[in-house]
């Protein structure tokens, strides 16, 4: 791998522009993914915020959830926000029928955690590894982590309860640092990738 890693966006819905934009801030290419071929050209990939139940369902329809897991499982870099952050749970406490996850990291999710739509916020988040202060975080009927494992490292914590996990090349949060102009969490991830190649 070069110093500039391909990193996909998972592309079948939700805020898959926003995390391109702040990916390219990264230095890295960012490329939406749908299709496994796509997801095999990647040296990492996000899972964006969108709406968990859907997201799983499309991803069996696309035929992507297999090679979503082989992936992660294999070690590939992944980076889930929100929605995304549900999927790579191993466990979720409140699942829709039929969903189901990615998995990846060892923690438990509880989904809308945070809220309702009209209850969504902003806040500065204390992030473990990220230079220069608090991130801005955006939480949109967001998940928050009910607990983790011994392989997952808690990496922030807002209003006591936990928003942000990483275990080895897998990184969640419960927010959307791509809604804001801030990019260090994109750019912590990029590094993630990087040091993998």
């Amino acid at each position: 791998m070069t110093d500039t890693p391909v990193i996909g966006v998972l592309a079948l819905q939700g805020d898959v522009r926003e995390h391109l934009i702040a990916l390219a801030s990264a230095d890295a290419v960012a490329r939406p993914v749908r299709r496994p071929e796509e997801l095999a050209e990647v040296d990492g990939l996000v899972i964006p915020g969108g709406e968990s139940t859907t997201m799983s369902k499309l991803a069996v329809l696309f035929g992507m959830l297999e090679p979503l897991r082989e992936r992660v499982a294999a070690g590939m870099p992944v980076y889930g926000t929100c929605a995304g952050m549900i999927l790579l749970a191993d466990k979720i406490l409140d699942p829709r029928s039929g969903q189901e996850t990615v998995g990846g990291i060892d923690m438990i999710v509880r989904r809308n955690a945070f809220g309702r739509q009209n209850e969504s916020f902003e806040a500065a988040v204390e992030f473990a590894g990220v230079p220069g202060g608090p991130v801005d975080g955006v939480f949109i009927r967001a998940p928050w982590v009910e607990s983790v494992g011994a392989r997952a490292e808690v990496v922030a914590v807002h209003g006591g309860h936990i928003v942000a996990v990483r275990q080895g090349n897998a990184l969640a949060t419960s927010f959307h640092p791509e809604l804001t102009g801030d990019h260090r969490v994109h750019a912590l991830f990029t590094e993630m990738v990087r040091s993998v190649g």
